[in-house]
């Protein structure tokens, strides 16, 4: 008789239960292995695929040539600068390193002194950068000093004020797109004041009602905080209604800044063709009297032409108490 521990079947049966749940297990766990591996190389693989795109871009982009370009402030010259406003040209060098032309859509500008705006402007379509080339654009800037000084009170008529330029040039390149390159270049700009001009005194060397000869003496005030290089001066000079002189000096000369220069300008007129206000003036009457020219000055930011004028009150001529032939103009 035997029990059922001798029964080889049942042993069996269940030694092959319990192998088979022991490698269903495996089995899954290595299918599920294989599936995380799938998708982590599925994911691997399009960053391998990214990252061989990117190269290719690189390589292709090295070998075609396309880079960025870049700009450079060559110069700021001043072509004109005077009483009312100045004319400023910036000189940017642009390098283009690509293997096409590349246009300049805009300039973009802006000058401003301490944080007050002083000139804005924008220049559209400003031309094309040759191929692998380099351009010098020029961009023009005027500077209004009549509204600079009615917009700001606490700048002075004469002073020397600083600026900072910005300047910002966008381009269209390939494979960047359009892109920006800011500028940015700093000085001094005058604001400038026109000089005060005073008839001193005239001593006359030979008066007959044909012809009289005279020197005019003038004081000519610098009232600008930069010195002034006296080129030529161009004057008018009016006793009431008649003008008495018109000349010139073209001897050269320097005015200090907030300096007085003196100037003798020799003169010869007709009394007998002038008009009552002379003969009041030399019978010792009341007459009124006023200068006009300009001046032509050098300074260390360019070339001015200044204008000067003066009118007088009543006026008498008065002999010098030690010079019978100088006479003073007294208002």
């Amino acid at each position: 008789m035997s029990s059922s521990s001798d029964n080889p079947n049942t042993v069996t049966d269940r030694g092959l239960f319990s192998k088979s749940s022991k490698d269903d297990a495996a089995d899954k766990k290595k299918k599920q292995e294989e599936k995380t591996e799938e998708e982590e190389g599925g994911g691997g693989f399009i960053d391998k695929v990214k990252d061989f795109i990117h190269d290719i871009g690189e390589k292709i982009e090295e070998a075609v040539g396309f880079g960025k370009p870049s700009a450079d402030v060559a110069r700021i010259h001043v072509p004109h600068i005077g009483l009312h406003r100045a004319d400023l040209v910036v000189d940017v060098l642009i390098k283009n390193p690509n293997p096409v032309p590349i246009p300049l859509v805009d300039i973009d500008y802006l000058i401003d002194s301490d944080g007050r705006k002083l000139v804005a402007g924008l220049i559209p379509d400003a031309g094309t950068i040759r191929a692998h080339g380099e351009e010098t654009v020029k961009v023009p800037i005027t500077l209004d000093f009549d509204d600079i000084r009615s917009t700001y009170a606490d700048i002075k008529p004469g002073s020397i004020i600083p600026y900072l330029l910005r300047v910002i040039f966008l381009v269209d390149v390939p494979v960047f797109g359009r892109i920006k390159i800011p500028l940015d270049k700093s000085g001094e700009i005058p604001i400038p004041y026109k000089p005060d001009v005073d008839v001193d005194k005239i001593k006359f060397h030979h008066f007959s009602f044909e012809e009289t000869t005279a020197t005019i003496h003038l004081s000519l005030e610098n009232k600008n905080d930069f010195d002034l290089g006296l080129n030529l001066l161009q004057y008018e000079m009016w006793l009431g209604d008649d003008s008495v002189v018109e000349a010139e000096l073209t001897d050269s000369t320097r005015i200090e800044k907030q300096g007085i220069t003196k100037m003798q300008i020799p003169f010869t007129f007709r009394p007998k063709d002038l008009g009552s206000a002379v003969w009041d003036m030399i019978r010792g009457r009341g007459t009124g009297y006023s200068i006009k020219g300009k001046i032509d000055v050098d300074t260390p930011f360019g070339n001015m032409k200044l204008p000067i004028d003066k009118v007088g009150g009543t006026t008498r001529l008065k002999k010098d108490d030690d010079d019978d032939e100088v006479y003073h103009f007294i208002s």
